[in-house]
Order: C-alpha cells, then structure tokens, then sequence
C-alpha cells in the first residue's frame, strides 16, 4: 500500500501565494508589452480578476493557519504581530519609494514595467497586512465570545467574500453600487470594533505597550491607504487596477477603526488599571487560599498567603500575624517590613486602646469584625486588628500598619474580612484532615493491637477426652483486658485460668499481654493453685502500673483424681453445676486482685481449695463484663440469670452453653456487643459423664 506524504497546510498555502502572485504579474506584464506596442495580447480581464481573488484567498489560507497554530496568542503578542506586519510593509514600501527616488531623472525611473513591478509589490505588501491584521482581529473580537458575536462575524466574513467577487459585477468602476457596498462592509465591520473585552485583562504595564503598537498600526494603515489612493489617482499605466478592490478597501476601514477603538478605549482605561490588577490579584490570593492546603503540608502557607494578600489589598507598609499557643502569651509566626522593637512598641500602644481591649474580650468571637485604630506613633499613624476565629474562639489576630492616619477603608475591610474567613477555614480544614489522618492511623494501629491480641488468645484449648471446654471472649473497644488460657502439665492435668486487667482499651490490653507471659512462664514450674498467685503477684507487682490489678481465678484440673485446686484473685466466682441434682452454685473460695498488694503480705489473702467432680458436672468462669451487663432499665445481668441459664440447659454441650449465654446477654441489654460498655469472656468447661 502506498503511503502518500502529509500535507503541510501552511507551506502549501504560502507556496500558492507566490506562485499566484508570480502569475498575476506575469498577465498584467504580459497586457502591458501588448498596450504598448498595439497588441492584441487576448488576456480578457476576469483572468486577472480570478487571479487576485486567488492570491486573496490563498493569503488567507497561510496566516489562518500559521495564526490559529501558534502558541502565543496573548493579547500583547496578537497586538504586535499586527503592528509588526503593518510596520514591514510600509517599511518595504518606503525602500520602494526610495529606490524610485534614487532612479529620479533616468529612463528607468519612466519604465512601464518597473513601475508595473512596483504597483504589484504594492498591492502585494497591502494584501498581507489587511489580511493578516483581520484574522488578528477576529481572535480579539472573539475573545469570551457569544453566540451572537460569532454569527455577527460569520455574517462579516461571507460579506468579506462577497466582496471579492464584486469586481465582476461594477467591472472594477467606482460607482453607486460600489459605495454601497462599502457602506455595507464598513457598517459590519464598526459593529464589530465594538467588541472589546479583552482590554480590561492587560496590565498596566501591557496597556502602554499596547497603546504603541496600535499607534504604530494605526499609522501604519494610514500610510498604506494614502499611497493606495496616490497609485489609483496616478496617471501611470497600470493595465489592472488592483486595489480600488471593495474587499480591500472595506478591510482598511475595519483594521484603521478596530485599532482606533482600541487605542481609545485602552487610553481612556488606563486610570483604572491599577484597581482591575488590584482585583484580579485579590481574586488570584482567594484562589491561592483556597488551595493552599494539602495533607502533607502545615498552616505555615496558610498564613503566609494570607498576610501577603491582606497586605496586598490594603497597601500596607507593614503586618505581622500572632497566634494563640496557651494562657501564657502569643506566637509571632509571620512578620512582614517591621521589626521586634517597632512591633513591641505598637503592641504596647494597641493595649492601651480601650477600643483594642473591648474587642479583644469580645464575648461572641465569631462575631468580631476586623477593627481600625488610629495610634500616635512616629511611623505608623494607623492599624487594622483582622481576627481568625476557628469554632466560635479567637485563634490569633492579623495586625496591618499604614504610616497614614485612617488608611484604611470599607471596601479594604471587607476584602480583608473575606482574606481572614478564609484563612480560617482552610487553617480549620487542615487541622480537621491531620486529625482524621491521625485518627486512621490510630484505628489501623487499633487493627493492629486487635490482631496481636487475639493472637495472644489460644486457638486451640488444651484438655482430654475427659472434659470439654470452649471459650468466647469479646472486648468492649477494639482491644480489652480480659485473658483465658490453658495448659497441659502431663497427661492427667491441666490448667484452665481467666483473668480481666482493671480498666479498659489499649492499657489494658498491654497488661493483659504481661499476664500471659507470666503465666506461660509460672505454669511450668509446676506450682500449685496458690503458689501460682503468690508468684504472679510478685512478678505484676514490679510491671503494673500502680492504679492498675488483675483479677484473676485458676483451675488445675487432675482428670485421674477427678479432682481440681482452685485460688481465686478478686475474680468473681465461678459457677459450678452439680449433675447429680442439677442445681448450681458458686464456688467459695477467697482472694485478693494481683498487684493491690505488692509485698509478702499478699500470701495472706490468698485461699486455695481442692474440689471433686462427678462427670457431668460444668464449670462456667466468667468475667464482670457479663455479670454488670445492663438493660435499657439500667438493671445487671447478674449471677443469678447466670445460674438459671445453666441449670436450664445444663444437658448441652459447652459450645451450646456459651452459645445460649452470649444470646441472652444480647437479648437481654437489647442488642449486640456494642451495647456492652466492658469487655467480657467466658470459659465453659463440662465434665464428660461416660469417661471411665
């Protein structure tokens, strides 16, 4: 398959130009040789006609495109490509215009066909300007166009086309119908000068340029249309007159009054430029404030943008910022043009302003409004107070300085108050998305400690065929307090034990961490239920904080002697069902919390006693959580539903038990876990009835 080249629009475009203008000279030079030696050279007119209508076009087609492709399109640079264009052309003609005054007096300043070459050059150099400054213009007037513009030009450039074709039907003669053409063209083309909006955007400094360039086109178009009229008016030959053309006359009208409007309305908007940049950097400052704050960036820019723009829109010659750290003073985090003696001075001068001391104590913070004083100072005559307020309270306080006595004004007020609430909201949003970082952060940690935690709760429980147990343990924050564990000590025995750190959460949890290593550690020295207590009640004591205890209650369970030994540590009691009556109670054994007593008294108030089972039987530990559990009525769930429930369903499996107390612990406080405010488990341990 053949790959045909691209097709450079532009290139194309000003190739054709050459190429028709080439063509165009050549005819009319070729008309000339036959006027003067009377001959017949069989060129009708309309050929030539054709011709420029094409070079018109193919004009047209080149700066389009070289136009509209360009990146620079700003209103200066569209200006100035005009004027540049316009400043070319006549500068070519004037070298034309010199070069014939060189050849004054001589054959050749006389000759037909130099003459002719010029007044092609001519037309040529009129050509590009007009066409070129058109298509300029169109980008200015179509500046935040409407739909009304649009079709106004539109309308213009079929007129414009129309134009060209006119030639074929008043023959090229200045007559009625060619001045009411122009009427028409030039009344399109002054409605459309009055589309200006582009010319409040310049700067200051921008307007001035401007203001040169359209002089320079002005005199430019000027220039060009007096030597059109000197070359129409000439009494040279010229086969073809090329510019009485309707379409390049009315295009003289339309650049000369577009550039003249312009210039007028740029010259009249000069006074008001400075307060159009005022606004227009005020806008820009509100803009930067409201996007000043990311997540990994601190209020410092906040403020910082914020005294620049109030300074900014108040013309102050110095500012500084405080903020409110604690009772014992303010922060000066921003300064500007002012330094620490200066700044002390005026702050001693604003405290003895009782207008200063009123609005500081205001009693409705949100309502303050920025204060103007009046101070006698040798450089600074007056001061703006602008208030941030955060929440209903008063977070710190801008202070503006101006050497001039009342400089500042309502309208500077309310911008600045603008500029204040603001700053406020953003300095409100970034602290409320550092604090929502920081609490993600602290729920994934929370996440974290949960995982580690239950990891700490054993999986699997040990025991054999002689017993049965199940545990369910839930904390009331993502992490609790409370511990179950077991361990084999050889084949026959075991250790069952539960405990519940005092308090709740993430302290808690960690202690209940240390509960575990104690125990993993103390149960393999083999030591009896009360030894057991004593020793981890030494180890706590140098590990737990001094307002914190365990509760705690231990089991080691001998399945050949049917026996267990049990000590208990301020836990609540474990319940007991006896199979063989079916009636439950609670074990009475004494005990203190481990870490209330941290010295060798503590083996005083531990109590441990060996108990008999008959298979069947069912030990139920538990931790306060489920026994302080409370309905909407604010009632316990207590022991004895407890006691109830069990001898109920006594005749189920430990995983059924746990299954019917946690239910009706839910059913009971009218919900879920959620509605527990404690962190509570339970260790069902049931005596298998055939094990021999």
């Amino acid at each position: 398959m053949i790959k045909l080249p691209s097709i450079h629009i532009g290139k194309l475009s000003f190739l054709l130009a050459i190429l028709v203008w080439l063509a165009l000279l050549f005819v009319d030079m070729v008309r000339l040789f036959g006027l003067i030696n009377d001959l017949n050279s069989g060129i009708v007119p309309e050929f030539t006609w054709i011709l420029e209508i094409l070079f018109f076009l193919t004009v047209y087609g080149f700066y389009n495109y070289s136009i509209n492709k360009s990146t620079r399109n700003d209103f200066l640079n569209v200006i100035w490509r005009a004027s540049s264009t316009g400043i070319s052309a006549s500068v070519l003609f004037l070298l034309v215009q010199l070069f014939k005054y060189v050849l004054e007096g001589s054959k050749l300043a006389q000759d037909p066909f130099l003459l002719n070459f010029f007044y092609h050059v001519h037309f040529a150099l009129v050509t590009i300007f007009l066409i070129s400054s058109a298509i300029l213009w169109k980008n200015l007037i179509l500046y935040q166009k409407t739909k009304r513009v649009v079709k106004q030009w539109q309308t213009f450039e079929i007129a414009l086309l129309l134009g060209m074709f006119f030639i074929f039907f008043n023959q090229n003669t200045l007559d009625y119908s060619f001045l009411f053409g122009l009427v028409i063209l030039g009344g399109l083309g002054i409605m459309l000068a009055g589309n200006l909006k582009w010319i409040p955007y310049l700067t200051f400094k921008e307007k001035w340029k401007s203001l040169l360039f359209l002089f320079l086109i002005i005199l430019s178009t000027a220039y060009l249309f007096l030597q059109n009229s000197v070359f129409s008016n000439t009494q040279q030959i010229y086969p073809i007159n090329l510019l009485d053309n309707l379409f390049l006359i009315s295009l003289f009208v339309f650049i000369f009054v577009y550039a003249l409007f312009s210039f007028l309305v740029t010259l009249f908007n000069l006074p008001t430029s400075s307060v159009f940049e005022q606004k227009l950097t005020e806008a820009i400052n509100f803009q930067r404030l409201s996007q000043s704050i990311q997540p990994d960036e601190n209020e410092e820019q906040v403020l910082d943008i914020l005294i620049d723009s109030c300074m900014s829109a108040a013309y102050a010659d110095a500012a500084w910022l405080e903020m409110n750290k604690n009772e014992s003073g303010n922060e000066y985090v921003q300064e500007r043009w002012i330094d620490a003696e200066t700044r002390e001075e005026l702050s001693h001068l604003i405290e003895q302003s009782k207008s200063a001391t009123d609005w500081a104590t205001d009693q409705k913070p949100e309502n303050l409004s920025p204060l103007s004083l009046r101070l006698f100072h040798e450089k600074y005559e007056s001061v703006m107070l602008i208030p941030l307020v955060i929440n209903k309270s008063v977070i710190g306080r801008l202070i503006l300085c101006k050497e001039v006595r009342d400089g500042f004004n309502k309208e500077m007020v309310n911008i600045i108050s603008t500029f204040a609430r603001q700053a406020s909201i953003a300095v409100e949003n970034h602290r409320l998305l550092n604090q929502a970082i920081q609490n993600e952060r602290y729920q994934e940690e929370l996440k974290i400690a949960q995982r580690v935690q239950k990891s700490l709760l054993p999986v699997k429980l040990d025991h054999n065929d002689a017993f049965e147990i199940c545990a369910y343990s839930n904390a009331a924050d993502e992490v609790g307090g409370d511990y179950y564990d077991t361990f084999q000590l050889d084949t026959d025995r075991f250790v069952v034990i539960i405990g519940d750190v005092s308090g709740k959460g993430t302290s808690a949890a960690f202690h209940m961490s240390q509960m575990k290593g104690i125990f993993q550690s103390l149960i393999q020295l083999n030591l009896d239920a009360e030894q057991f207590m004593i020793r981890a009640n030494a180890a706590l004591g140098k590990c737990l904080e001094r307002n914190h205890f365990i509760t705690a209650s231990i089991f080691i369970i001998d399945t050949a002697k049917k026996t267990f030994q049990h000590a208990r540590a301020g836990h609540v009691p474990t319940l007991m069902l006896d199979h063989r009556n079916g009636k439950a109670d609670y074990l009475g054994v004494d005990g203190l919390g481990l870490g209330i007593l941290r010295n060798m008294q503590y083996e005083k108030h531990v109590e441990q006693k060996v108990f008999d089972y008959q298979p069947g039987d069912i030990l139920v530990l538990f931790t306060d959580g489920i026994v302080e559990a409370k309905n909407q009525k604010s009632q316990q769930f207590g022991f004895e539903r407890i006691r109830s429930l069990v001898e109920v369903h006594q005749q189920l499996n430990p995983r059924e038990i746990q299954t019917k107390l946690i239910d009706s612990l839910h059913d009971y406080v009218g919900g879920g876990d959620g509605l527990i405010d404690d962190d509570y488990s339970l260790v069902v341990v049931k005596f298998n009835e055939n094990y021999a």
